[in-house]
């Protein structure tokens, strides 16, 4: 009897500890101070950030057809090294960390699969990632973190980033920290322990686009503390199955077209600190799921600066996707409300499509995450989803059990790689039919007449209209 009250006193504090790490009065003063600081130096990494982009992007080409928001405009390895990934293995030549140690590259795979990581990947600066190359049903990474912290100008696409329960405790399955000029892209960020996903202490011009934040786990369950940043574009994601933070908002972020389903405590989150902040919240749809109570949107104060329309809420969990619209009333609880302002207060360079919240939640429905080829565990999630309600879960705080409280990873199939015979990344085919020669291996790297490296008008055309792409 001794031992279950020790295990139930042992739940119980795990459980006020993940809601009192997101309660209002998390901030100490001091805290709130350091936090001022930190943003008058997140407005000089903006500063420098903008300075950086005028410098390698002064045209302002899109990252890829269809990047959008303020990390539209990174350029990433345009320019440097083709490298392959060429394994599964942890490291070693032929290995992803390998492939991104070293700044100025362009990262392709010649493999699909898991790779599973014995410690965290740090990601160079000018860097594009490119795991819509890979075969199969593509890549994913598995059992520890990512991290693009301290870096700058980096695109990243179409890959998977499931931290899991063998992961650090404190890390985000994806992190970015002093970190700029980013933007990524239809990818899948699941099962972190402290959050899905971080952009903090200072970030500056980043977009997360098309992506898919889910099942965060023990110790937190939290989807993406968003803290100290400025200029931030979250658009077309899809927000589910965490306990809170869908994001937690601090800085100056756009929220624009988002999903969010299935939330235990609170949906979407304010800043709720004593610094300002500034969120343009447009034509987002919140839908509650069977572990939801019915606070989509809270912990706001007075220096959350909040701009909203367009948004719908449906709470009636009947399988039917019929919301009512979202009123200033529904961003309060008894923390407080946030101060609404009458016009949005962001502005990128290449502004987000807006859609209106149907059809945001139909697109994330059918193109969020890494979908090219969605595995076993989105294609569970994208069912629960469309439920509407019905189906959804929140991973309980277990130790031991983690990912697997859901079923676990399940498998990823690689497959083979198209016949490139001059090993270039480029398909013999491909090269022949868009007028490069198959045999000459430098033309990959060469810059088409739209701006684009070669390497990459494949790759794009791999995920977009052929409309879209340009060829020789």
């Amino acid at each position: 009897m001794k031992r279950c009250f020790g295990l139930l006193a042992v739940v119980l504090s795990l459980a006020v500890v993940s809601i009192a790490a997101d309660a209002p009065a998390d901030d100490a003063p001091q805290a709130d101070a350091q936090r001022v600081a930190d943003e008058k130096n997140a407005s000089a990494a903006a500063k420098t950030a903008q300075a950086a982009i005028e410098k390698t992007n002064p045209k302002h080409l899109p990252a890829f057809p269809g990047a959008e928001g303020f990390g539209a405009l990174a350029t990433g390895g345009r320019g440097g090294a083709i490298v392959h990934v060429t394994n599964l293995s942890d490291s070693g030549p032929g290995s992803f960390r390998d492939a991104v140690s070293q700044p100025n590259r362009v990262v392709i795979f010649d493999v699909g699969g898991v790779i599973k990581l014995a410690k965290e990947v740090n990601v160079s600066s000018n860097i594009t990632i490119l795991g819509q190359t890979a075969p199969g049903e593509g890549i994913c990474f598995y059992n520890n973190s990512v991290s693009l912290g301290g870096q700058s100008n980096i695109i990243v696409r179409y890959l998977r980033f499931r931290q899991g329960i063998a992961g650090d405790r404190g890390k985000k399955a994806l992190g970015m920290d002093k970190s700029s000029n980013i933007i990524i892209d239809h990818c899948s960020v699941e099962w972190g322990r402290w959050d899905d996903i971080g952009i903090t202490v200072g970030s500056t011009t980043i977009t997360v686009q098309n992506c898919i934040m889910a099942e965060g786990i023990h110790p937190q369950s939290f989807g993406a503390l968003i803290d100290t940043v400025t200029n931030v574009t979250l658009s077309h994601n899809l927000w589910m199955s965490n306990e809170s933070r869908n994001p937690k908002a601090k800085g100056t972020i756009q929220y624009i077209n988002n999903v969010v389903y299935n939330w235990l405590i609170t949906g979407l989150c304010g800043g709720h600190s004593g610094a300002n902040h500034s969120l343009d919240v447009i034509n987002n749809y919140f839908i509650k799921g069977p572990s939801s109570n019915n606070q989509f949107a809270g912990q706001f104060t007075k220096t959350d600066h909040v701009y909203q329309r367009g948004n719908l809420v449906d709470l009636d969990r009947d399988g039917k996707l019929n919301g009512q619209p979202v009123t200033e009333a529904g961003f309060s609880d008894k923390g407080g409300s946030p101060t609404f302002v009458k016009e949005r207060g962001m502005h990128p360079a290449i502004p987000v499509t807006e859609d209106s919240a149907e059809a945001a939640y139909a697109k994330v429905a059918a193109d969020a995450g890494c979908s090219l080829h969605r595995d076993a565990v989105d294609l569970r999630l994208i069912s629960e989803l469309t439920s509407l309600g019905l189906k959804g879960k929140i991973l309980a705080h277990t130790d031991d059990k983690g990912e697997a409280l859901a079923g676990g990873l399940g498998e990823i199939k690689g497959g083979t790689a198209a016949m490139d015979d001059d090993h270039d990344g480029i398909p013999a085919d491909w090269e022949k039919v868009h007028g490069l020669d198959p045999k000459n291996p430098a033309d990959a790297a060469k810059l088409d007449a739209s701006g684009y490296m070669n390497i990459e008008v494949y790759a794009n055309s791999l995920v977009a209209p052929a409309s879209a792409m340009t060829t020789k």
